[in-house]
């Protein structure tokens, strides 16, 4: 048997039926959508204490910049006096919690002990090592002068050798700390256009290598930064040194990459993968190659 519905009830369920209906699923969507307006807090940065070794060389300083904003404190070493009290000045400006420098020629390997150990106990300990020290050289004239290419297997080689071999027992003792050594793609395959810098830091990378190898587990960090070619005074004389990375856009990634402990860090990243590609070509194509 059928109903008949008057109009005042028919209207009633025309509108009841037209009315939007809410479904109880979707309240906590649109409570969580509000809440995530709110963006999350920022992880609360705890104060390191940093060394820096060449100090005043390009990625050094545009790193130093980004720690002295986030109140690090911060042991500065480098062998010009005047470009040092330069980056230790505007470190302060900054806001760094303490700045320290000391001017050292860090080819002396035998003022090394005292030196690091002046720095340390300066910071009231070490957090983090950075080692920036380093030199170019002249190819050319590397190539005709063994004083010369020997100088600058020293520089790049023989002395962060010796320093970190006193960093790497001092940090081993108490189980804690990161060393980040600044090598370069350049030690990834000898090429005829820079082969003597290139072995110099190949050298290095091998040597940090076996060095993480040996005491990370006893809690230290050992990190190898290879860097492509990147625009600084070092570089300033380089064909297409236009297209090189920004040293700024370097410095923010080694700052991410040291604070996490990334064991080899290829920066700008595309640069694992082209050095993946010129590892990768024969011998017998590569020797004929201009590169």
């Amino acid at each position: 048997m059928s109903t008949e519905l008057n109009g005042e009830a028919k209207a009633a369920t025309k509108n009841s039926d037209s009315a939007p209906k809410t479904n109880p699923i979707e309240r906590p969507l649109a409570l969580r959508s509000v809440r995530e307006e709110h963006p999350p807090k920022a992880e609360e940065h705890t104060p390191q204490r940093i060394l820096v070794l060449g100090a005043t060389s390009g990625i050094a300083e545009a790193c130093l910049r980004l720690w002295a904003a986030r109140g690090d404190s911060l042991y500065l070493v480098a062998r010009s006096e005047d470009r040092l009290n330069v980056v230790a000045a505007d470190a302060n400006v900054r806001g760094a919690a303490l700045v320290e420098t000391a001017v050292a020629n860090l080819d002396d390997l035998e003022q090394h002990p005292e030196l690091l150990a002046h720095a340390v106990n300066a910071l009231g300990g070490l957090d983090i090592a950075f080692l920036a020290l380093g030199v170019l050289g002249d190819q050319t004239d590397a190539e005709r002068r063994v004083e010369a290419a020997t100088q600058v297997l020293h520089t790049n080689f023989t002395a962060p050798v010796s320093l970190l071999t006193w960093l790497a027992n001092y940090m081993s003792q108490r189980h804690t700390g990161t060393l980040a050594v600044l090598s370069s793609v350049a030690g990834d395959r000898g090429r005829r256009s820079n082969y003597v810098y290139g072995s110099s830091k190949a050298g290095l990378t091998t040597f940090v290598d076996g060095l993480r190898n040996r005491i990370d587990r006893d809690g230290v960090r050992v990190m190898t930064i290879k860097p492509g070619p990147v625009r600084t005074a070092m570089t300033e004389n380089m064909k297409g040194n236009a297209k090189f990375a920004d040293v700024n856009d370097v410095a923010a990634a080694l700052v991410k990459a040291i604070d996490r402990g990334t064991d080899v860090v290829y920066v700008p990243g595309i640069w694992r993968i082209i050095m993946g590609v010129i590892r990768a070509i024969p011998e017998s194509i590569f020797k004929k190659l201009n590169l």
